[in-house]
């Protein structure tokens, strides 16, 4: 068993097509894909119709919501703020349009239909954390930071692909234990224990032209390895560094 795990294509069919050549390579048995499949690489619609209708022989991609899915919610009435501010603030006036008529109305639908994360085994695959959408965790969150969002996933691997980086963070404690205080007082004390943990940034597919990252992991034994496909006229396609 080994899982490919994805995160980042915002727009681009290219890299995602690339990333996919690289994937039949691989042995991979599942594939995840951790949000942010929109974006403002100019193919939305043709990504999303990609997700929906996998080639014969291809793995069907188990898809959740990120950042810029979260956008188009916004946009379109359906969840969140009205009228995008986080979008409006990063992008301005031209990312809200280009958004706005690069996604239709039924693909929103289809978005809105996808999951918030995954749990598998003891893993949780997530495009931020169970924090946010947009909790961004990177190589520099302070270990603190860093345990909170493990024992809220209650996971030993929490897979993430808000920052688009590959990294992989590991935290050892000592002695791991929570309390929770409620208007009736201080709960018991709770153990969550002394197994290793980590945290793993997945990589992006579309958002450095030419160059796509992503992850390989093997429940079996735990293994994690990182993937870069560089791709485009002068390239082709498949040019790999594990």
């Amino acid at each position: 068993m080994k899982w490919a795990i994805l995160s980042g294509i915002e727009g681009n069919l290219t890299a995602y097509e690339a990333v996919l050549q690289d994937i039949r390579r691989q042995a991979v048995s599942d594939l995840y894909i951790l949000g942010d499949v929109v974006g403002l690489q100019g193919e939305n619609e043709a990504v999303i119709q990609r997700l929906q209708s996998p080639r014969p022989g291809e793995l069907v991609p188990q898809v959740c919501v990120g950042w810029w899915e979260e956008q188009c919610f916004s946009l379109h009435g359906v969840r969140g703020l009205q009228d995008a501010p986080e979008l409006m603030e990063k992008y301005g006036g031209d990312g809200v349009k280009t958004l706005w008529e690069s996604v239709s109305r039924e693909s929103v639908r289809w978005l809105r239909s996808q999951h918030f994360g995954f749990h598998e085994l003891d893993c949780l695959l997530i495009h931020g954390s169970t924090v946010s959408y947009a909790d961004e965790l990177t190589p520099d969150t302070p270990a603190i930071q860093l345990c909170d969002r493990l024992i809220r996933a209650d996971a030993n691997y929490l897979f993430c692909g808000r920052s688009g980086l590959t990294f992989e963070c590991s935290v050892n404690p000592a002695e791991l234990r929570s309390t929770v205080t409620t208007l009736d007082g201080v709960q018991e004390p709770q153990d969550h224990g002394k197994t290793p943990r980590q945290v793993i940034g997945v990589g992006s597919v579309g958002r450095i032209p030419g160059k796509s990252t992503y992850s390989l992991y093997s429940p079996e034994n735990g293994q994690v390895s990182f993937r870069t496909v560089n791709y485009g006229k002068t390239k082709g396609f498949g040019t790999v560094k594990e």
